[in-house]
This record gives C-alpha cells, sequence and structure tokens, in this order.
C-alpha cells in the first residue's frame, strides 16, 4: 500500500508482487462450521421450576437436606432448546452461574420428561392449548361455599382435566362458616373424591397431612381463597389477598402467574392465578366421561357409538333409576354440547 500526493490510499501499482499475506478477509457470520452436535453438558445440574416470568426461570438447586440446601437460581433457555417451552413444576437440567448470587444468570440445556400435564383451552373449542404446570400428582380444586358461590361445573371440568392427567383430585371447600358443605359434599364424596372442609382463620393441620408428599397444584375461580391458604401452608410466603366484588361475585386476580412453594413438613403446593373458565378442547371426548363415574356405569348399556345426546342414550333411564343426579348428567352434556357450539362455551364455562 503506498500514499500518494493527495492523501488517499490505494494499492501498489506492482500487484504482481502480493502474495496471501496482503490481503484480508474480514469473517461473516456463515464463516464458522456449523455441527448438529450438541455439547453434552456432563455438568449440569438438576433443578425444579419455581416460577416463571419474562424469559426468566426460578429454580431451585440442590436437595434441600442440611449438607445439600436449595440454592435458588435465575436461568435463561439455551439456544439448542429451540421454542421448547419450560413451565412450573418441570425438572431442568442446568448450567452456568448457579451461585445465586444477585446479577448471576444459568441456562436451562434439558427438559426431563414429564409425568404429568396440567391442560387447558380458552374455551372447549380452542385449537390452542395451555400447559399451567407440569409434574403434580393432585389436582385441588378450591371452591368456596359462599362469597362467590359454589359452580358445580366447574368442578366437574376440573375433575375431567385431573383424570385425563393422571393427577388425583382432591375437592377443597372453604369458607365453610358462611354456607353449609352438606350439598357439595353429597354429591362428590359418593364418586370417591377426597375432599376437605375448612372454615376463615380455622387450623389446616387436616389439610396439610393431604398435600404432604406430594405435589399439588391449586387451581379455582378468583376470590375462593387459595392465597389465604396458601399463606396458612406457608407462612413465609405471604400471597396478596384479594377481595370478592359483592354484585359479581368475582374477585381480582392477586396471584398473576403460578409459583411452587416448598411445604415445611414436606411435599410442594403450587399456586395458580384464578380462571374463570376451563377449557377442555384438548380432552378427547370419549375420556370426559372419565370425570363423571357415576354415569360410567350406565354408559355400558348405550349403543354403539352413541354421544349421549340422542334419545338412544341409555343415560335418562340410568339417571331416573336413581343411580345419579340429573344435573350431573346435565353438566356432562353440556360439556359434549360446549365443544360443538362456540356460542354457548363462555356462558357453560361460566356456571
Amino acid at each position: 500500500m503506498v500514499r500518494d500526493a493527495r492523501g488517499l490510499t490505494t494499492l501498489a501499482r506492482d500487484w504482481k508482487k502480493l502474495d496471501e499475506d496482503d490481503v484480508r478477509i474480514r469473517p461473516g457470520r456463515g464463516s464458522r462450521p456449523r455441527t448438529r452436535q450438541r455439547p453434552a453438558h456432563e455438568d449440569a445440574v438438576l433443578g425444579l421450576v419455581t416460577a416463571v416470568d419474562r424469559g426468566r426461570y426460578r429454580c431451585l438447586v440442590g436437595s434441600g437436606k442440611k449438607k445439600d440446601p436449595h440454592v435458588a437460581v435465575t436461568a435463561m433457555r439455551a439456544r439448542e432448546l429451540g421454542r421448547k417451552g419450560i413451565v412450573v413444576g418441570d425438572r431442568v437440567h442446568i448450567v452456568g452461574d448457579i451461585s445465586g448470587e444477585v446479577d448471576a444468570l444459568a441456562r436451562v440445556v434439558r427438559v426431563e420428561p414429564r409425568t404429568s400435564t396440567l391442560r387447558r383451552t380458552a374455551d372447549d373449542t380452542d385449537d390452542v392449548e395451555r400447559i399451567i404446570v407440569s409434574n403434580a400428582d393432585q389436582l385441588v380444586i378450591v371452591t368456596a361455599l359462599a362469597d362467590p358461590e359454589p359452580r358445580p361445573r366447574m368442578i366437574d371440568r376440573c375433575l375431567v382435566a385431573a383424570y385425563d392427567s393422571g393427577m388425583d383430585p382432591l375437592l377443597c371447600l372453604t369458607k365453610a362458616d358462611l354456607a353449609d358443605p352438606a350439598g357439595l359434599v353429597s354429591i362428590y364424596e359418593p364418586l370417591g373424591v377426597k375432599f376437605w372442609v375448612t372454615r376463615r382463620g380455622e387450623d389446616v393441620t387436616g389439610l396439610r397431612e393431604l398435600l404432604a408428599g406430594r405435589m399439588s397444584v391449586l387451581v379455582g375461580h378468583s376470590g375462593v381463597g387459595k392465597s389465604t391458604l396458601v399463606n396458612a401452608l406457608v407462612p413465609a410466603a405471604e400471597r396478596a389477598v384479594g377481595h370478592v366484588n359483592a354484585v359479581t361475585g368475582r374477585g381480582r386476580h392477586t396471584s398473576s402467574s403460578a409459583i411452587a412453594l416448598e411445604l415445611p413438613g414436606g411435599g410442594w403446593i403450587i399456586d395458580t392465578p384464578g380462571v374463570r373458565s376451563f377449557g377442555l378442547a384438548h380432552v378427547k371426548p370419549e375420556n370426559i366421561l372419565q370425570g363423571f363415574p357415576d354415569l360410567a356405569e350406565g354408559a355400558l348399556e348405550c349403543p354403539s357409538g352413541c354421544g349421549h345426546l340422542d334419545e338412544s342414550c341409555a343415560l335418562d333411564a340410568w339417571v331416573a333409576a336413581g343411580h345419579a343426579e340429573p344435573a350431573r348428567l346435565d353438566s356432562f352434556r353440556r360439556l359434549l354440547t360446549a365443544r360443538d357450539e362456540p356460542e354457548q362455551q363462555d356462558r357453560n364455562a361460566e356456571r
């Protein structure tokens, strides 16, 4: 390279004297050879996802024992995971800075296979399903006996979701100081559904025993008392408690996202935001009957291919004989109908 009288840089005239050392090539994005082999991450540690917030995952690593205490780690999803979703309850493998210090950031590189997934859709005809939590083995259906009024059809939907996910249902009836629980208990106790009744300010030792050693997820409408239960079970949680509107019966969403909390006596509970509906579009029609064990035996007498909505359905005679309550058959058929009639889905889900 030489510089002329005007101060401009030009190539030497005798270009034949140049060799490869005189040529510089700026590497581009695609200059690095690509490979399908991914790092093994053999040094990754196992963690439990306890909260998700805008692309950041709060995880606990360590066994929680005295010699291996839990450490809260903030992690992001590694690029090799692609679009694979990560939800509360997932067991993941983490690499990077797992010190738990402020501003420390690790990476989630693998997700363990899930033993269960609790799903719901916006309505009964929506193709997009949302995974609420994973790896839970017990679904706690929290229902207030008053303020707001109980909604048996919501309970039925949650039972269907629990059985479809392979989870054990537990019916938790709150605010028994405002209304008698006998009505709901008489419906679901004969079905083999475990239940627990509580009054405001009452000791929750009995409920803690039902949750001990299990991963339980709490689901219910806003204002039914989920956060109050969580604070009683895990005092350090300090979950916000909302107010229920006396006119509409709806409460404010005090819990904006799911969070997993360790119970002092062993086990985990996952508090979830209040829901106004629980769509079951992801559940196969033949599996909906699992949530209605009082009707299942009567359905054996139905003709082949019965959709349980025709006059030939044997369930009408089954109910007429006193084997099940008419309200249960009505709830079952409303679920089936809502999958085919979008205009009714919101109304049915709210009831």
